[in-house]
């Protein structure tokens, strides 16, 4: 399913892309097009891209492709996805402790949808961190790896 979603393959394009998505939220995917749980959350996303053209723009890279961002994110765990209004990387707070990425897939294209239109509208009102609009039993579960530092 990643082959109907735009594809980012370097720092170059991933900036221009932070920098050039405007008045929409921006989408970025991090995973591996093999991996099966990335394949399932790819699926999701695009079924709902025409649908939520008017609202968000959606990327998928590779996190071998691109270190840096993989880094900077702290993409310990595929998928993980990370969303950006105007060029500001916009948290969610899931109910986790780390509000910077969504880690897993959705369990339904509603969930993530919802999630765009919730981040879309808290951030044409200038809001950095939203609440999370997704049922608690449908965000998956998992370990900070560096806990406690």
């Amino acid at each position: 399913m990643s082959l109907f979603l735009p594809k980012l393959t370097c720092k170059k394009d991933i900036d221009e892309v932070i920098k050039g998505v405007a008045e929409k939220v921006l989408v970025l995917r991090f995973g591996r097009d093999e991996d099966s749980v990335c394949l399932h959350l790819d699926e999701i996303l695009s079924k709902t891209a025409h649908d939520l053209s008017n609202m968000a723009s959606i990327y998928i890279i590779d996190v071998d492709k691109a270190p840096i961002y993989t880094r900077y994110f702290d993409i310990s765990y595929i998928p993980s996805t990370v969303f950006f209004f105007n060029g500001q990387h916009m948290k969610v707070d899931y109910g986790s402790p780390d509000h910077t990425k969504f880690v897993g897939s959705f369990k339904t294209k509603q969930d993530f949808m919802d999630l765009i239109e919730v981040i879309y509208r808290g951030a044409m009102r200038g809001k950095m961190i939203v609440q999370s609009p997704i049922d608690p039993q449908n965000i998956p579960k998992y370990d900070l790896l560096y806990h406690g530092i």
